[in-house]
This record gives structure tokens, sequence and C-alpha cells, in this order.
């Protein structure tokens, strides 16, 4: 089965949780139906979903003789542990014959050229593939479609589309997430459940209270988004040149998605059958009452502001199809000194040729920091891509002066997380002229890796690669890469294992207020826009930063030059006392996110740290000293098995 409009292939893609599903949504009006297996998947918290490997045979000869597709996610991060179980699953998969595997972690690509197998691959919306050097680089590692970010707007898609020729699959349905992809970290570490792993506890679900400036504003649920409805918007997505509209829904019932995708499909034949007198809102009365949340176009048409944030329903926290709860609002945990020594103990197990002495590095926000930083001789600058507000992007002159000052140590300049054309293009007139005085750039992104491999600069990866195993670690090794962060959800016996195998050098934050959340949704238009119902002054940060409150704590949330913004730790990452057992697996670099502190709070960190990098042996006092700038200690992820 096929659509075409004007000799372009449009493809209706449904999903299915079990196989039950599967057979109805398969005989509905979807031209392909993408589901999980046993392994592996991003919806791995439902007993009893995804489908065992018979059924998967099965789903693909139903599918085949109906002259349909069947797309299988593989789109989780591996650990170590589930490397092998990929190998065998991967081989398996092989043999069954999917139309193509849907993947974010790097290993899946470099595991199936190792194995040599015939596997067509599309890059997961986990993959957050958002500007055209990303695509070209997923081309040339093989993969023949690209999912959009879920922040892409139409006409970015097309612009893209047409410039790579590449296929484009964009989500046109369900539930969206209101953090850009694969850059969520609060589930895994607040409850050891990473969500880019399956397992997310949805924390952007919870009901906060806004605060700034001494007033605490109306925006319950600040962080959940209305579900995506393009359903009366096919015209414009047809004209946008995307292959794939996709629904989401892996999680939804049986009637449910079979209603979605009949009334899409029947949408769609209506559309190419007479597109002038094609009526857009047949079945919109339909779908609103049957909806889950209220509806929004989300990003397709340019940044939506408040109107896609969801009321009516939030408040539940819940399964819409169990009622069982997610989670409810949880502090992160405080350091103990028991648990520190539970994993000295384990990270000491792990046998290394010869302790290594890492580096240090610092990322600042400001110039006085900066300065600061090369006063005390730190190892590595870090200059941001994101600088937080107030402060203003580093300046051309900046980066001059900083390198008349940095004697031994060592600037690099960072990019930003998310990058468009447009900051390539700043990126490519600032470092495509005159030498400037950085020992290497920080990537964020695969396009960055491809754009600036040549420029004479060394690259580094930054932490949101998610590098969670030996295996992406070497296919960035491979693209250029001479130094890589850790993923920040590794949690003790996958970071354990990982650093033992890795030969890339690596590089782990051991302080600070890393963002747990980054999202282009400016939580900061609540107060611009609201009216304030209570004055209540912040806890721990300055009035002027906008925090998320509970009644487990506050997470600050700072505004970049670029509009978006980073939910932050309401606790500060501390690995003061694990620093030794680190260097004995051989880490490289320890980093400390210094863009929240004042200059003096951040030189106290950093001269304790290099106290503990330069001493032979532990300290009794495991912290020496050192006391939280804001709501205590917390060991992130790395606490959790």
């Amino acid at each position: 089965m096929a659509r075409y409009f004007n000799g372009r292939e449009i493809e209706l893609l449904a999903p299915a949780g079990t196989f039950e599903i599967f057979k109805e949504v398969i005989q509905a009006r979807c031209d392909a139906v993408y589901f999980g297996g046993p392994v592996l998947n991003m919806r791995m918290m439902r007993k009893g979903y995804n489908l065992s490997h018979e059924e998967i045979v099965e789903a693909l000869d139903i599918a085949h003789r109906l002259d349909k597709k069947v797309y299988i996610t593989v789109n989780n991060l591996f650990s170590e542990e589930d490397v092998e179980e990929a190998k065998e699953y991967l081989r398996f998969l092989d043999g069954a014959r999917p139309d193509a595997l849907i993947v974010q972690d790097m290993a899946v690509l470099e595991l199936i050229r190792e194995m040599e197998l015939n596997l067509p691959i599309h890059s997961s919306v986990m993959m957050n593939v958002h500007n055209l050097e990303m695509i070209y680089a997923l081309r040339d590692l093989g993969v023949s479609r690209v999912v959009t970010s879920r922040e892409m707007d139409l006409q970015t898609a097309k612009l893209l589309g047409q410039r790579s020729g590449m296929e484009l699959e964009y989500f046109i349905h369900g539930d969206m997430c209101s953090v850009h992809g694969a850059n969520c970290y609060f589930s895994s570490h607040v409850f050891g459940m990473s969500s880019n792993r399956g397992k997310c506890m949805k924390p952007c679900r919870w009901d906060y209270r806004v605060k700034k400036d001494g007033y605490v504003y109306p925006a319950e649920y600040p962080l959940a988004v209305k579900d995506m409805f393009m359903y009366e918007h096919l015209p414009e997505l047809i004209e946008s040149g995307i292959t794939s509209f996709k629904i989401e829904g892996r999680m939804r019932d049986k009637e449910f998605m079979v209603m979605l995708a009949n009334s899409y499909g029947e949408a769609i034949d209506r559309y190419i059958d007479d597109p002038i007198g094609f009526d857009r809102t047949v079945d919109t009365k339909e779908l609103y009452n049957n909806r889950k949340r209220d509806f929004s176009t989300a990003y397709a048409f340019g940044k939506p502001g408040l109107t896609n944030i969801n009321r009516r329903y939030e408040g539940t926290g819940k399964f819409y199809s169990t009622g069982k709860v997610f989670s409810t609002p949880t502090a992160e945990r405080e350091l103990s000194e028991k648990r520190v020594e539970q994993l000295r103990e384990r990270l000491a197990e792990v046998e290394q040729p010869q302790k290594t002495k890492a580096n240090l590095a610092v990322r600042v926000n400001n110039m006085e920091q900066a300065r600061m930083v090369l006063e005390l001789g730190v190892d590595s600058l870090y200059l941001p891509g994101d600088v937080f507000e107030p402060d203003k992007p580093f300046t051309k002159r900046d980066i001059k002066e900083l390198g008349e000052l940095k004697g031994d140590s060592k600037i690099y300049l960072g990019l930003p997380r998310m990058m468009t054309e447009l900051h390539f293009d700043q990126y490519d007139q600032l470092l495509g002229g005159e030498r400037l005085p950085v020992d290497g750039i920080i990537v964020t992104n695969l396009g960055a890796i491809r754009r600036y491999n040549n420029t004479g600069y060394p690259l580094i990866g930054d932490s949101n690669l998610n590098v969670y195993n030996h295996l992406s670690a070497q296919l960035y090794a491979n693209l250029g890469l001479t130094q890589l962060s850790v993923s920040p959800e590794m949690t003790l016996e996958h970071f354990a294992t990982f650093a033992s195998r890795c030969e890339t050098p690596l590089e782990v934050v051991v302080h600070g207020t890393p963002a747990l959340m980054y999202m282009e949704h400016d939580l900061y238009q609540n107060t611009e826009l609201m009216e304030p119902i209570a004055e209540e002054d912040n806890q721990y940060v300055h009035n002027n930063v906008l925090v998320l409150k509970t009644d487990q704590g506050e997470n600050p949330v700072y505004r970049d030059q670029h509009g978006r913004c980073h939910l932050l730790f309401a606790k500060e990452l501390c690995y003061l006392p694990l620093l030794s057992e680190m260097s004995g697996l051989g880490i490289s670099s320890f980093r400390i996110e210094g863009a929240t502190y004042s200059v003096e709070q951040l030189r106290e960190i950093i001269v304790s740290y290099q106290q503990a990098i330069n001493r032979s042996d532990s300290e009794d006092d495991m912290l020496g000293g050192l006391k939280p700038v804001y709501a205590g200690y917390t060991l992130g992820s790395l606490q959790f098995n």
C-alpha cells in the first residue's frame, strides 16, 4: 500500500503496543506500523507490552501480505551489559527482515557495521535531529530516514528535506514532551530511572508553582504540554515534503489507536482525491471528544509559548490507559557517608593498568569567573555556547583577552546545545577567519562534529551526546573526537563497567548544578504574561532567577541568550569524595559546572577539587570542609545501581 500526492510518497505511520493491538491497527487505514520488541526500546515500563520474537515474525508476515511496512524500535541507550543482548537481538532482527529499525544509540550503527547486517536504519526522535549537518552525518553513517526534533517547524523541515534529499518523519498526533529529545535527566537523577532508557517517571507532569522576583504565579503544571494535533493541517504537512506522518501512542489502547489511524488515513485519502474541495474538519469533533489531553499544533508553525501547556486534564500524573501513578514530586537524594563508602568500594574493584591524575575543567558563564579560573591555573577553561542571563555571550575580544591570560591552562570554546542553520553560519564566520587562542571546541551534536572536524581545532564531546557504552564512544572517536563526557544518566554499575572498557579519554561532571531539563519552551513567560497570586522569596537563588517549586524543593531555571530554558538541580552534584576512585578508573578530566556560582563561591569549590586531585590519599573529612551553596549535596544518578 502506498499513497502519493504530486508524485511524492506519503506514509501514515501508526503505533502498536502489543500484538493484539497490532493485528487491529495494521488493518486500519495506515501504511506502516511501529512497535517494540522484548528488549532495548523506549517503552519498558509496562509489563505485557511490546512483542515477543515469535510475535514479531508473525507481525511482519501479516503486514507484508497487506503490502504494509513494519518498523521496530531499538531506541534506548545501551549499557555495557546490553551490548551482548543487542548483538543477539540484532541477529534475530536481521533474519526477521523488518522494513527498518528506529534507533537512538550510536552503538546500533556500530554493531550493524561490525556484524555486517542488512538492517535499514531510521534515526529516532531521541537523536534530536535539528540541523542539516546532522542529517548529512547520519546519511554518511547509513541512516535512510530521520525523525525530526519535536521542536522543528514545518518550514525548517521543508528546507532540510529539500536540501538533504533525506526522508523525514514528523510527529502529527499524540503525547509530546516539553524537553528537547534525549535532554531530560530529571527522572534518572531523582529515581535512577532513565528517560533515555525507556523508564521515564514523568516529572514534567508534576504540579509546580512558579516563583520569581519575590512573587508566586498561577502556573500549575507549567511543563505539561498538550497532545499534538495536526489533523486539520494535513495539506501543510504534505506541502512540506515530509514522507512519514507519525502518530504517537504505543501505550494507548486498541480502540483509540484504530480510531486515530482511520481518521487520519481517511482524511489523507480525501485530500489526495480532491485537494481543492478538502474539508479539514470532518472528524475533528470525534477526535476532540476522544482526546486524552487538550490539543496543540506544538512547534509546527512556530514557537507556541504558553498555548502549548495543558491545563484541563493534568493533575493525575497517571498512565491514561491504566490509571497507575507515574510519580509524585520527589527531592534529589542527599549525599550520605554510607553510600559514598559503597561507591568507593565498588569503583575500587574495577581493575585498571595504572591510576592517572585527572585534569580539572571548569565551565563558566562570564568573564569575571573566567579570569578567576585562569588565575587559579585550572587545567581547562570551558566557555559555553549557551550563556545564562543576565550575562552576555563571550565576544571575540573576550576570547583574545583570555588567550593572553591563560598561561599553561587550555581554553575550549563551547557550542550551543541546539544548533540551527543560523548558529552554523555564525560559528563558521568566527572559526573560519583568524586563528582564535583556543585549544579546542566542545561539540554538542553530530552535525557540529562533521562541520568542524577539519578546522584544525581538536574536538571534545559534551555530556548531551549521551555516550553510555564503549561502542558509541568508539564511533565518536572514529569521527574525530579526542575526549568524551560520560552520560549524566550513568548509574554506578553501568559507569564502572563502561569506564573500564572505554579506550577514549573520558570526562565526568563532578560538581555543580547541571541542567536536568533543556527546553525550547520559555518558562519565564509565566511571569511576563500572568499576574502574581502571592509573595514569596526564593530559598537558595536570587529572586531574579525563576524557580519551579514543589513541596520537595525548588529547582532554578535559567534562560540563555537563545531564549531556551535550563532547569537545574535543586541540590548540587558533588563527587569530591570519589575523585581518587574515579582516577583509578582512568577518568582523564573532572568538570565543574560553575555557571551559577559567584566568583568567590566558585573559587572555594575549585580550590577544594585541586587539593583533592593532588592528594595521594583520602581525606578523613569526605568533603574537605566544603559546604553546599544551595539545598545540599547529591550524587545524582551515580547513587543508583
